[in-house]
């Protein structure tokens, strides 16, 4: 307790003060005593000004002189300290709003955006705490009503008919000339005095109000490595992963973890992390809430193995993390205790996890009236209040595309899908995650899950038979309480609703097609020597692959991230544009020769990059156009344009997936030892039920992996067969410019 108060009192007034420092403080004080103790013949126009202020305080007439002058001193350089805290702080937040930068290539930096750059960087503190740029950081602008009108019907072109693109821009123009505007106002004032005008929105009404089940629907999945695993031995490999969890996350709590850097001077938003661990979404009939635990509180992680779920203290009494050594030891205990007694629990016990896959309304009623009593309220907050769940599995995949989807649904009665994060391990030593998306983006616990995975890549881990590296002979755990295994009371009532949980699961789960696969033919560097964006690349591939399976155009979604302002998350990039379809239907046609392919498919390239830049500076589309939505249904205005937008199906739901925010000294992953040691990334299930979910990750310069989900019940999809139109349309572009002179 004494050392967690430390902490969070250390870092508020860090955060509190950055980009100044106390430091400052100390030196101006120090300063301005030498100047009035020894009145330097060089600064006596300053000295005179400190002496001046010292005989305005109202002291005693016989006060010592040298203590007039540290009073005065101390009060002066503090207002000093404040003026200049305020300053630099002001002055970072108008420097952090500058975009500039973000449009001009790489190579090409422009004099303005060089010298804005050393002045951040003069401007900025060093070493800051990870939530100490929080304050500096804009807040996000609400576009111009007319530009995101424009935009939208520009999106809309390739997706309707002449007939239909008339009406919406009727609709549009309608709504510009009437409520539109008001509503706009609204929007404002918001901006004005929320840190973000959109975030708070996007999680209750998106994700805490949908009614839907969280597996498939919202939990996403992230796999471990490729090709390598350190170890073949599950407890091994659980017991390393665990700790370097475990110890990222202490980073997080005492805020030692830097703030990510784009460019390696502009901070971006870190809010997401403060709710990565020892949180739980807790359901609701009508909405659920999102409960976060300080870690005084969560000091336990519960462990399943075959059904059965144990509570395991992670610290010692001295609040040391578990070793490895330890930590290893205890899982197999844990296997063995689970192994001897699973036949003794019955079947609908050794579920429970299922009703965590139900609808979110009647899981909240079968919470409500089962488990707010009793033995089951205690299980429930003990399982609240974990950091994270541990699944032991029993068994491992026949291959990656069955390991994507046992990590992101299991066989239905394994997840607790309320947890924030599931880690699971298979015998064989693989591992992935499962993880709710309300509280948190994929790229914050990706860059946890990346530091877990390098961790193990840069350090010797594991003895030669596979055990964990015995922690050094200095080493002294202390004390600590041992796993205990929970029992549930199971009702013949809540029997009935368990087995019910199950078979819903167990359909959803038979129902969704998933294909990962790995595009080793060529990869980004490739790619670049088109002058063509990779992210961009991929998306227009996409838009032919669906014309080519589809013979129609769809509207895509293509996440990016929002973090450059306040409380940002995610923003839409329409990824179908004109100027993609524009080349889609010439490389369908085969008329035109391969410069001029060439020519459509750079220019439809930059337009996605311009899209995606936007975004990210707050200038998107859809989450204006959700804010607008959601402030109309406040008042009560029924507009039936933003209806009819915010209700068209995203048939193409697509992310590219992070890498690399690991901000130290790490290997090359391009290299040959090590490109088969890279993850191959994420998934989530398909948006529409006549759609696709497809996400990708482009880890080094030679391959690309993709995850491409979608439902079996749906006639008209079909994962394996659009991953090879996929696979076949990115082939073909490669032989635009495939030829030296294309180059």
């Amino acid at each position: 307790m004494i050392v967690r108060n430390y902490f969070r009192f250390r870092n508020s007034i860090r955060n509190g003060v950055w980009p100044t420092s106390t430091n400052n403080l100390g030196v101006a004080c120090a300063f301005s005593v030498y100047l009035l103790e020894y009145e330097p013949a060089s600064a006596q126009a300053i000295t005179a000004y400190l002496k001046r202020a010292v005989q305005g305080l109202p002291l005693p007439s016989k006060t010592p002189r040298w203590l007039a002058n540290l009073i005065g001193s101390m009060g002066i350089s503090f207002i000093f300290f404040i003026t200049l805290m305020k300053v630099r702080q002001y002055l970072l937040r108008i420097l952090l709003a500058y975009r500039g930068w973000m449009y001009e290539n790489v190579r090409e930096v422009s004099l303005k955006t060089k010298l804005w750059s050393l002045t951040v960087k003069f401007v900025s503190g060093y070493q800051p705490s990870l939530y100490s740029c929080q304050r500096s950081l804009p807040r996000m602008p609400v576009p111009p009503l007319e530009e995101t009108l424009g935009k939208l019907l520009d999106s809309l072109k390739p997706l309707c008919s002449e007939e239909e693109f008339k009406e919406y821009t009727k609709q549009a123009n309608e709504f510009e000339s009437t409520v539109g505007p008001r509503l706009q106002r609204l929007l404002y004032l918001k901006s004005w005095w929320a840190p973000n005008y959109v975030s708070d929105w996007w999680e209750k009404y998106v994700y805490l109000m949908s009614r839907c089940s969280l597996l498939i629907n919202s939990n996403y999945y992230a796999l471990d490595n490729y090709r390598w695993t350190p170890t073949n031995r599950q407890v091994s490999r659980a017991a390393n992963v665990v700790y370097s969890i475990l110890n990222i996350k202490r980073k997080i709590d005492r805020e030692e973890l830097p703030p990510l850097l784009l460019r390696n001077t502009i901070p971006i938003c870190m809010a997401q992390y403060e709710r990565l661990f020892s949180t739980v979404r807790v359901p609701g009939e009508e909405i659920d809430e999102l409960l976060h635990f300080e870690s005084c509180e969560s000091r336990n992680i519960v462990v399943w193995r075959k059904g059965l779920f144990y509570q395991l203290s992670i610290y010692d009494d001295k609040n040391q993390i578990l070793s490895v050594s330890v930590l290893e030891r205890l899982f197999q205990d844990i296997l063995d205790d689970a192994d001897k007694h699973k036949e003794c629990v019955s079947e609908s016990e050794r579920s429970v996890a299922a009703l965590t896959g139900l609808p979110r309304p009647e899981w909240a009623r079968i919470q409500k009236e089962f488990f707010t009593s009793g033995i089951n309220k205690d299980n429930m907050d003990v399982i609240n209040k974990a950091v994270f769940m541990v699944i032991m599995l029993d068994k491992s995949p026949e291959n990656i595309s069955d390991k994507g989807k046992i990590l992101l649904h299991a066989d239905g009665r394994t997840l607790w899908c309320d947890k924030s994060l599931n880690i699971s391990f298979f015998p064989d030593g693989q591992c992935g995650l499962n993880v709710e998306h309300s509280m948190a983006d994929a790229p914050a616990m990706g860059h946890v899950w990346e530091y877990a995975m390098t961790m193990e890549v840069i350090e010797k881990r594991y003895l030669d038979n596979g055990q964990v590296m015995p922690p050094p002979k200095s080493f002294k755990q202390s004390n600590f309480t041992s796993h205990r295994r929970i029992i549930w009371d199971i009702t013949d009532a809540l029997e009935k609703e368990i087995n019910r949980a199950v078979l819903f699961n167990q359909k959803n789960n038979d129902d969704l097609d998933l294909e990962i696969r790995n595009h080793d033919k060529y990869g980004k560097g490739v790619i670049k020597k088109a002058r063509v964006s990779p992210d961009a690349f991929i998306q227009i591939a996409l838009q032919l692959a669906y014309y080519r399976h589809s013979g129609r155009f769809c509207q895509t979604y293509e996440a990016s991230a929002t973090r450059l302002y306040q409380s940002g998350r995610t923003e839409t990039v329409r990824s179908c544009t004109e100027e993609a379809a524009t080349f889609v239907r010439a490389m369908v046609s085969g008329r035109l020769p391969k410069e001029e392919l060439l020519k459509l498919l750079r220019l439809a390239g930059n337009i996605h990059q311009k899209l995606y830049r936007d975004a990210m500076n707050g200038r998107g589309i859809d989450r204006h156009l959700f804010a607008l939505y959601i402030v109309s249904k406040g008042l009560g205005y029924e507009s039936p344009f933003l209806e009819s937008i915010i209700r068209r199906p995203w048939t193409l739901s697509t992310s590219q997936q992070p890498q690399q925010q690991i901000q130290a000294n790490i290997p090359d992953i391009n290299l040959e030892p090590f490109r088969a040691m890279c993850s191959p990334g994420g998934g989530f299930g398909p948006v529409s039920d006549e759609g696709y979910g497809v996400s990708y990750m482009l880890p080094t310069e030679y391959n690309i992996f993709f995850h491409v989900s979608s439902k079996k019940s749906c006639p008209t999809t079909d994962s394996r067969k659009f991953s090879d139109i996929l696979f076949k349309s990115m082939d073909d572009m490669r032989l635009l410019f495939d030829t030296p002179q294309l180059e």
